[in-house]
């Protein structure tokens, strides 16, 4: 994974044709987030998030496909869905002398 600066204005890629655009004034722009602005830092993430997505895609495809579903729906389901609630502890009762002896009344 490396993602490349070009002449302080353009962010490029080996695994993923998205890029990062200068805007000036420290900001940029990234391919497949439009109408946001980031920092440098951030738009490197953004890059680094388009080249691992497409293999975890291929990863989660296989699994869903086992299951019925498409990747996405996987991911959806799995990230939307709570799962079910955690049973309650069983409770042990300890059994307490008596207030009264056996057989007193």
């Amino acid at each position: 994974m490396a993602v490349h600066v070009i002449a302080s204005s353009l962010m490029t890629s080996d695994l993923t044709a998205h890029r990062a655009r200068s805007v000036g004034h420290g900001s940029w722009v990234v391919s497949y987030l439009p109408g946001r602005t980031l920092t440098c830092d951030q738009a490197v993430a953004a890059l680094r998030v388009a080249e691992v997505v497409p293999t975890l895609l291929d990863l989660v495809s296989e699994l869903a496909d086992e299951v019925g579903l498409t990747a996405l729906e996987a991911v959806g389901m799995a990230v939307r869905q709570s799962s079910w609630p955690e049973p309650p502890a069983p409770t042990r009762h300890r059994r307490t002398a008596a207030a009264h002896p056996v057989g007193v009344a």
